[in-house]
């Protein structure tokens, strides 16, 4: 599935929401959190994550993943976070609206 343009920095935050991540780790959780019905682009998530960097919503520092590889770890930041519940709720709220429309049944004349 396609995500909708701007969903990205947000579902990354969420990711981030539950601790640093790299950029693979945020998305394996996203494709395990959705039941694989989300697969991101490594080179879209990494854009977002520096987009995100410029815009003082993540904080990037590099470390050591479990298996000894050298990888940038991603934190939110508090700005983040409070872009996070901002615009998380009226993406929520706007899903919901699609979610009735797309579930009405047209009448049968």
């Amino acid at each position: 599935m396609n995500l909708l343009k701007g969903t990205l920095d947000l579902l990354a935050l969420k990711a981030l929401a539950w601790g640093p991540m790299h950029g693979f780790e945020i998305a394996s959780w996203l494709e395990t959190r959705s039941d694989g019905r989300l697969n991101v682009v490594d080179a879209a998530l990494i854009q977002s994550l520096h987009r995100m960097e410029e815009r003082g919503l993540v904080k990037g520092e590099w470390g050591v993943t479990a298996n000894g590889r050298r990888a940038r770890y991603y934190t939110a930041t508090a700005a983040g976070r409070a872009y996070l519940r901002t615009e998380g709720a009226q993406l929520a709220d706007h899903v919901d609206a699609l979610a009735t429309i797309l579930a009405l049944r047209p009448s049968s004349r």
